[in-house]
């Protein structure tokens, strides 16, 4: 019996996750790479509301930043660095030697590129009136690591 294909734009949070694993699995045999960790971070309010939060991985020497986002009140408070320069930390005691992440023109590219990170691809019209960018950030080794960076 053939499977069958259905369109949706409701997806199931759980239907995700099993893609991402299985895509995990198929990565880590083509690229010998099995160092895969989840990276997150959250500050919450009194109540338990998350203000700020930051969530990506690192794998194979890199840290990918997927998301980053501050609750507009917080925001211009200096969470946004500490999120990052918290996570660049963790990154390089996991070994990663450089950080990627993605964002849009309309979101904090300077940002990024206030931090170090440099541009490395654009891509015009998305959304439409605007660009996606990528950026990256080589990393040095902790202090104290004789690895070359």
């Amino acid at each position: 019996m053939e499977p069958t294909l259905a369109v949706i734009d409701d997806v199931n949070r759980d239907d995700i996750r099993f893609l991402d694993e299985r895509l995990y699995e198929f990565n880590m045999e083509a690229s010998g790479h099995r160092d895969g960790r989840e990276l997150a971070m959250f500050l919450r309010n009194d109540a338990g509301r998350i203000m700020a939060g930051l969530y990506g991985w690192t794998w194979g020497g890199t840290c990918f930043i997927d998301k980053l986002w501050i609750h507009k009140t917080w925001r211009g408070h200096g969470l946004g660095m500490r999120l990052m320069q918290t996570a660049e930390t963790e990154a390089r005691a996991r070994g990663a030697t450089q950080m990627v992440l993605g964002t849009h023109s309309f979101q904090a590219p300077d940002f990024y590129v206030k931090l170090g990170f440099e541009r490395v691809a654009v891509i015009d019209e998305y959304p439409k009136g605007f660009q996606d960018i990528f950026l990256r950030k080589k990393l040095s080794p902790p202090a104290g690591d004789r690895r070359p960076a």
